[in-house]
């Protein structure tokens, strides 16, 4: 059982990729005080939260709720990634690209949470993972991930001075990363587009 577990936890931290999540957190919130960067961070994980524990209990029924699939989550999912990886390689934040929007702190906890944390691929891999292994081990998997990600936010905006030390170097993860983010989405897109054509 314990075994087990581990194992989830690898494949959950591999897909979730927390290190992804705190380099798009920091990029997407330097231009935002301390108390706002905590508002954004406690949002993004709670919906995360919310997201991935209904998926686990309701699986495939909560897509079925709003007349969709796990294919066309994955095109729309992508799409967002798609841009997401674009502004991350450009050095964009959300702060810039919202700030004519007026709600930039809902938005950028929202794109957070999902598709970056609670995207198609870790709701793909809740729903197999419960019926596999059940739902205990995979909500304990899911919830220690999440406990990493909110440390990470929280390391991020209690040591903000030391992490603007490394700005360069952050830069260039932040490219790479959003490099990585731009082909998941890609990748994403032409999945959930094969399977659509491929039923019809």
């Amino acid at each position: 059982m314990f075994s087990i577990l581990i194992s989830l936890i690898i494949l959950f931290f591999v897909i979730i990729d927390p290190l992804t999540s705190f380099v798009v957190f920091f990029v997407s919130t330097k231009g935002f005080d301390k108390k706002t960067k905590m508002k954004i961070a406690i949002l993004s994980v709670l919906l995360a939260t919310i997201i991935s524990y209904l998926v686990l209990f309701l699986g495939n029924n909560l897509l079925q709720i709003f007349s969709t699939d796990i294919n066309s989550f994955k095109i729309a999912g992508g799409i967002i990634l798609v841009i997401l990886g674009i502004n991350m390689s450009l050095g964009k934040s959300f702060n810039d690209i919202e700030k004519m929007e007026g709600d930039s702190v809902h938005a950028v906890a929202s794109i957070i949470a999902t598709p970056l944390i609670s995207g198609p691929a870790t709701i793909t891999a809740i729903i197999i993972s419960s019926s596999d292994f059940g739902k205990l081990l995979t909500g304990a998997a899911i919830g220690i991930i999440l406990i990493i990600i909110a440390i990470l936010f929280y390391l991020s905006i209690r040591y903000h001075n030391i992490t603007n030390k490394a700005k360069t170097t952050i830069q260039v993860v932040t490219t790479i990363m959003g490099l990585i983010t731009l082909a998941w989405g890609v990748n994403y897109v032409l999945s959930g587009i094969q399977v659509v054509f491929n039923l019809i």
